[in-house]
């Protein structure tokens, strides 16, 4: 079976085109702990209630040379939870993304149906929520200050609607998602003829687990991301330990290398820490050399049937 998964992901890299990303969407080194940001048909699939936050500081130090604002900086905050009775789960989040002198905020629900398949589980998932980009024109340096028609300060926000959609896929040992963001294709004018129009994006997810003793564990993950004009494939491998601590390297396709580490909290460890950090290894001459993220999550165990819970350290993440 891993040979399968392997053999699958490696046909996508094929088949797409392996050019660098260049998406409107946010990027998460860690984005195995951050599923329901690519995925709305990951609601409810961990069968627990989970609350997780992120925050990433990409390209720590950056200054642009022209106009204002700094490096891009991103918050996440979701939660998700099963709903038994209906075979389904519900999962939301808010989202700040910080591009100089652009703001993009988005606040979005997600509900999700879920099938039984044997021993395995195939979930069916739609988005719906709004999506609101902010544009601060004092950040701008424009090549004609006193051109009338150019704005030089103020705020302009505006909020349009937003659609996505995803399948996921999970067994014991492995899982897939596929799903597409931006459905709807909102356009943002600010004063010109539909600037900053949403692309859509496609994500592919997979990760296979593999035991090497009762205490250690493997994750083997990928996420491959495109817009249809440009790609993104990211590799990468995690060791567990006893399922508290845990620590792996990921690749990012033409852009950087990742180390990742995390520990668990709690007589339960339910409350998980995790940090990566990213070395550019290509274009550094137009970015600083790091990027950080934390990610911290809490579990609350559902026990619909009153009975004692008995955790599965697979499903923990």
């Amino acid at each position: 079976m891993m040979r399968q998964y392997y053999f699958l992901a490696g046909l996508l890299m094929l088949l797409l085109p392996l050019s660098v990303v260049g998406q409107q969407d946010a990027q998460f080194t860690q984005y195995m702990f951050n599923q329901l940001y690519y995925n709305p048909a990951f609601a409810g699939v961990d069968g627990v209630t989970k609350l997780t936050a992120v925050h990433r500081s990409q390209w720590l130090g950056y200054s642009p040379t022209v106009g204002g604002g700094g490096a891009p900086t991103t918050q996440v905050v979701s939660m998700t939870t099963p709903i038994y009775k209906l075979n389904s789960g519900f999962g939301a989040y808010i989202v700040h993304d910080v591009l100089g002198p652009q703001n993009n905020d988005l606040a979005q629900v997600s509900y999700a149906y879920h099938m039984g398949i044997k021993d395995s589980k195939l979930s069916f998932g739609v988005r719906v929520g709004g999506y609101m980009q902010t544009i601060n024109y004092g950040m701008y340096r424009p090549i004609d200050p006193i051109d009338p028609a150019i704005k030089t300060s103020g705020k302009d926000s505006q909020i349009r609607p937003d659609i996505s959609a995803g399948v996921f896929f999970r067994k014991e040992k492995y899982y897939a998602g596929i799903s597409f963001n931006h459905l709807v294709k909102s356009s943002f004018s600010f004063g010109t003829s539909a600037r900053n129009a949403l692309q859509n994006h496609m994500y592919l997810t997979g990760g296979y687990y593999y035991d090497v003793s009762f205490d250690v564990r493997l994750l083997f993950t990928t996420l491959i991301q495109s817009d249809f004009n440009s790609t993104s494939v990211n590799l990468g491998g995690i060791v567990y330990l006893k399922d508290k601590m845990w620590g792996g390297l990921s690749f990012r396709q033409s852009e950087a290398v990742s180390l990742l580490m995390g520990y668990s909290l709690l007589k339960d460890n339910a409350l998980k820490l995790g940090y990566s950090l990213d070395y550019v290894v290509k274009d550094q001459k137009a970015k600083t050399a790091t990027s950080h993220e934390l990610v911290l999550t809490y579990e609350l165990p559902v026990n619909p049937a009153g009975k004692k819970i008995i955790r599965t350290p697979r499903y923990r993440h």
